[in-house]
């Protein structure tokens, strides 16, 4: 019976190849969408599920209430540790301190590299689980060594054992390697320890480290946890709950410090936080994402009910002989089902060719390096699985359709499909193009998104603004020097040191007073340590009062507040007022604000205080009146001299500020193609319905042709239908569109706003594009013999 099916399937497949080739085109295309999306899905949710003991994991969080707002971030302080391991020492494996990764310089010999690393507690290879290619994990011990990645190892050793070689970490510390790990996986959220040395070495190089190790007020590292094999994660996290509370000062307690554990598989998908909770962040793109890939696959399978039901009338003869010569219905339902399945698989290997070669383009787009997962058997039951939901969907309303003929009628001539037949297939069609037309005024919006936030005044000028690292302190002690070498040489106009970029900026929350302020306010600042030379660096425009200046030397106790710092302690004439932190700073002036973090948030309050330590990097304004590329070399030529152990890198502070639409740039190209993708399956669908509709009433078309009428009158009647089809699926599309980006924009405190002709663009395109369509069918029609036509009739 089965062959008998499978023989009936193949056969109608090969009479009908125009409907088998739309079908299994859109079913691909929906298909290879659906693949896309899995992949890019499994890779998210695969972040931090890499290490073996990853459910036992977490990395400890803390939140203060300020004014009423729960904030919440992953910066503690060092003596945390030795506290929860003095209290609840019984319920972790592991408490493991690590900084956060940084650019380091490491030197072997003549061989000079700069990677990102981190310190961290002698434990923490042993919790990270570090598959060891060289050494043992448990080589940290003396504060003088080191484990190398394989790739930072190879990059200064080639491929030899690397172990009992001798480094220099940023020209100042020696080391020894004592062992070599596997590279942590690109899906992982340690990606960027290509080193670790330890805890003990970073209070050796970094003196500041040692004093703040006591400090409970002094948030600078991270810190994760394995928990003990009979721990609970929410037990453990109530328990831990209050233990800074217990040890803060007072005046520290009325923000009501909580400690808390984020598990590991969470911290990816869900880095936002609302209240001190975990709600939100990328999981939004997952689900959006995976939403349309339903859509699109959902589009393809409309068409394969459209069709199928559509030519129900070439079929009723045959299910009516069927009936009569004793097929139950169950029977005809399962061939139906049957010839719907194989058309899905036909439709999934091409979608698998499809996925395969579309791939290396759609890891460029998301960033990632995905492949066909062909070894992995949870693959295949997901494949397997969306072939069978596929073709249920698809073949299940044409296999009850069909299958509920009744023969008497067939045979004896009397059947007909009827008007009322038409109704869910003029539905599905308006279902269609509501998804499509949503798709296309979703992937408008984004676009305008981005384009509205990268035409946001920045507050300062990053044409031709560059920073460096300071990795070691040589640039710092040099500063002057270098500073006039480059004006003589004419590389820059200006230079000057900072403890954060414009684009990166550290956030302290604490020990502020000033005259007026409310009891209980929050000291939520983003604070940057310049020197004389930045504002006319970076171009800061000053609205009130003056810059700093080297010809002033009280300006070391001098800040600069920009405007929302201003209104948010409620100043009204801020210049020559006094501000309390550690010693009384006096304010000289005013800047106008600086989109220094995210492009779509308000921007910070913000303080700008000089200090003469020096700050993490220098940010210098190339010279406009020689080419970027000369300036640059003569840049490098100075660092050189004056640094030697220390290659020279350097970042474009444009090109920083880009990347922070990244995750926006990429949303919006993602959604281009899979909007792209929808049309085009819904254009497939509607060129097989105008095909069907014109096949169907050909011997009207021949008549109305003898009767004298005019190609026009044949494509406006062949036409309209489908446009008025198309036009209520605008109409049902256009408020579910409004109504699904407002709600993302609203996501956004700064952000674009919905323009009216957003909607009449769409619509008009569509229109067009079903006029096109069913135009490349109708238009030949009307314009065919009208003889031949009767007499195939």
């Amino acid at each position: 019976m089965f062959r008998n099916y499978l023989r009936i399937a193949v056969r109608t497949l090969l009479k009908n190849k125009v409907f088998s080739v739309i079908n299994i085109a859109g079913l691909s295309a929906g298909m290879a969408v659906a693949l896309l999306i899995g992949l890019w899905t499994w890779d998210e949710w695969s972040f931090g599920k890499v290490l073996p003991h990853y459910d036992r994991m977490a990395q400890v969080m803390q939140s203060k209430t300020f004014s009423g707002e729960v904030a919440t971030f992953s910066a503690l302080p060092a003596v945390l540790r030795g506290a929860m391991q003095s209290a609840y020492g019984s319920d972790f494996k592991h408490i493991v301190l690590v900084s956060w990764p940084n650019a380091h310089v490491l030197a072997a010999g003549d061989k000079k590299i700069s990677q990102t690393g981190s310190y961290m507690n002698t434990d923490g290879p042993e919790m990270f689980s570090l598959k060891m290619l060289y050494g043992t994990r448990n080589s940290l011990a003396d504060p003088h060594t080191i484990l190398l990645s394989a790739s930072t190892a190879r990059a200064l050793f080639g491929d030899i054992d690397p172990t009992n070689k001798i480094l220099k970490m940023d020209n100042q510390s020696v080391v020894k390697v004592t062992g070599v790990y596997e590279d942590f996986a690109a899906n992982s959220l340690f990606r960027e320890f290509t080193f670790i040395a330890p805890w003990e070495l970073y209070g050796i190089a970094e003196p500041w480290v040692k004093k703040t190790e006591d400090l409970w007020d002094n948030n600078s590292f991270m810190m994760y946890v394995q928990l003990a094999d009979h721990a609970d994660m929410a037990t453990t996290a109530a328990k831990i709950r209050n233990i800074k509370m217990d040890h803060v000062a007072a005046e520290d307690r009325t923000f009501n410090p909580v400690i808390q554990l984020q598990p590991l598989s969470r911290i990816h998908l869900y880095g936002e936080f609302n209240n001190g909770v975990s709600t939100g962040g990328l999981i939004r793109y997952v689900w959006l994402f995976a939403l349309i890939g339903i859509f699109v696959l959902l589009l393809a399978c409309i068409n394969f009910m459209n069709l199928s039901t559509a030519r129900s009338e070439k079929r009723a003869q045959e299910v009516g002989i069927r009936k009569a010569i004793g097929s139950m219905r169950i029977q005809l339902i399962i061939q139906f089902l049957g010839e719907s399945m194989l058309m899905v698989l036909m439709a999934f290997v091409t979608a698998l060719l499809l996925v395969q070669l579309s791939l290396p383009f759609f890891n460029r787009i998301v960033d990632k390096e995905m492949s066909i997962l062909w070894t992995n058997g949870i693959f295949w039951l997901i494949c397997l699985g969306l072939c069978l939901v596929t073709g249920f969907i698809a073949g299940s309303y044409p296999a009850f359709y069909l299958s509920s003929f009744r023969p008497v009628k067939i045979l004896k001539g009397t059947f007909s499909v009827g008007r009322n037949a038409a109704i869910p297939r003029k539905a599905l069609i308006v279902l269609q193009f509501s998804v499509s037309v949503i798709l296309i005024i979703g992937t408008i919006v984004v676009f305008r998104q981005i384009q509205f936030a990268q035409d946001r005044p920045l507050g300062y000028n990053s044409n031709g603004l560059i920073s460096i690292e300071q990795v070691t302190p040589d640039l710092h002690n040099h500063f002057a020097a270098i500073r006039n070498d480059l004006l003589k040489e004419g590389a820059i106009t200006e230079m000057a040191e900072t403890g954060s970029t414009t684009t990166l900026v550290k956030v302290t929350s604490g020990g502020f007073e000033w005259q007026g302020k409310q009891p209980g306010m929050a000291d939520d600042f983003a604070l940057i340590d310049v020197s004389p030379g930045f504002g006319k660096t970076v171009g800061m425009q000053i609205s009130s009062g003056r810059d700093f200046s080297a010809a002033f030397p009280a300006d070391s106790t001098a800040m600069i507040l920009n405007e929302a710092a201003v209104k948010y302690m409620g100043l009204k004439d801020p210049v020559g007022q006094l501000i309390r932190w550690g010693k009384t700073y006096t304010v000289i002036g005013v800047s106008r604000d600086m989109v220094m973090n995210s492009p779509y948030e308000q921007a910070k309050p913000t303080i700008f205080y000089s200090r003469k330590e020096g700050g993490n990097y220098i940010m210098m304004k190339l010279n406009p009146a020689i080419s970027t590329r000369v300036a640059l070399d003569k840049i490098a030529a100075v660092c050189k001299a004056y640094s030697p152990a220390v290659p020279f890198d350097y970042r474009f502070t444009d090109q920083d500020y880009q990347k922070k639409f990244n995750e926006e740039r990429k949303t919006g190209k993602l959604a281009t193609i899979f909007s792209l993708l929808a049309i085009f399956i819904s254009c497939l669908g509607l060129f097989g319905m105008a095909s069907f509709m014109t096949e169907q009433r050909t011997k009207e078309i021949g008549i109305r042709k003898i009767l004298g009428a005019s190609a026009i009158n044949l494509w406006v009647m062949l036409s309209k239908d489908f446009l008025l089809l198309v036009s209520i699926a605008i109409l049902l599309g256009f408020p579910l569109a409004y109504y699904i980006m407002y709600q993302w924009l609203s996501g956004y405190y700064y952000h674009v706003e919905i323009s009216w002709w957003i909607f009449i663009a769409t619509g008009g395109g569509a229109l067009l594009i079903t006029m096109l369509t069913v135009s490349l069918q109708s238009v030949k029609t009307a314009l065919a013999n009208p003889v031949k036509s009767l007499r195939s009739e």
